[in-house]
């Protein structure tokens, strides 16, 4: 069968920027649940494992020079599976960690607007808005993975690297990269162990890919 490539059309050896792979981590119960997970470490589950494989896979004969991670294990499980394929190291960085979901944390959607309806209203709404009792807002997400990802391209100029994080993480990123504030959330789709590429030359931000999960379509992948 024919595969994707999400570098198709770049020629490795004139990239004169940092080539970021963001790919989110592959699933885990609270997801199947549609829980919102945050700060909960939570494990894969057999379905996620094997997503992270296939990532692994799909991602193993790129120039990958580095690979960062949140480090909640849900992502560091994924990164680890995509390191060994690449014999690198992974390396955790908190600029990656989920939102901090804060009391809303392990509740169902349906839990989340019996607790606060009009919070909940909102957040599906205008979820630049919100900010979650005693937990974090998608400002605060975007702040610290844009000065995460400003420092690894200080660090990895002409290279490719890959960031294994989390939707809203992603979500919210690739709203930066794409020059959109976070009132557009709910306008980029993140699946689990979803693919997205980005470059970044001289400061400026180019989305080359979003959502990708073609390495994901057979059923050993579910």
């Amino acid at each position: 069968s024919q595969r994707c490539d999400p570098t198709q059309g770049l020629t490795f050896s004139e990239i004169v920027m940092t080539l970021f792979i963001l790919v989110r981590h592959g699933q885990t119960r609270w997801n199947r649940e549609e829980r919102f997970r945050g700060r909960a470490d939570l494990l894969l589950n057999e379905t996620g494992l094997r997503q992270a494989f296939a990532a692994a896979l799909h991602v193993k004969g790129w120039p990958i020079a580095a690979i960062y991670s949140s480090p909640l294990k849900r992502a560091l499980e994924t990164a680890k599976i995509i390191a060994n394929q690449l014999g690198l190291p992974v390396k955790p960085l908190d600029g990656l960690i989920d939102i901090d979901f804060g009391s809303w944390q392990g509740l169902s959607a349906k839990e989340a607007a019996k607790q606060d309806s009009e919070l909940y209203n909102m957040w599906l709404e205008f979820p630049h808005q919100v900010r979650f009792p005693r937990g974090e807002s998608l400002a605060d997400v975007r702040q610290r993975v844009l000065a995460a990802v400003d420092g690894i391209a200080a660090e990895h100029g002409e290279q490719t690297v890959i960031l294994v994080s989390h939707m809203v993480v992603c979500k919210v990123l690739l709203c930066a990269m794409l020059g959109l504030d976070d009132s557009n959330f709910w306008q980029v789709r993140q699946d689990v162990c979803a693919v997205n590429t980005f470059e970044v030359r001289d400061g400026v931000p180019t989305v080359t890919l979003v959502n990708d999960t073609c390495h994901l379509k057979s059923p050993a992948t579910g």
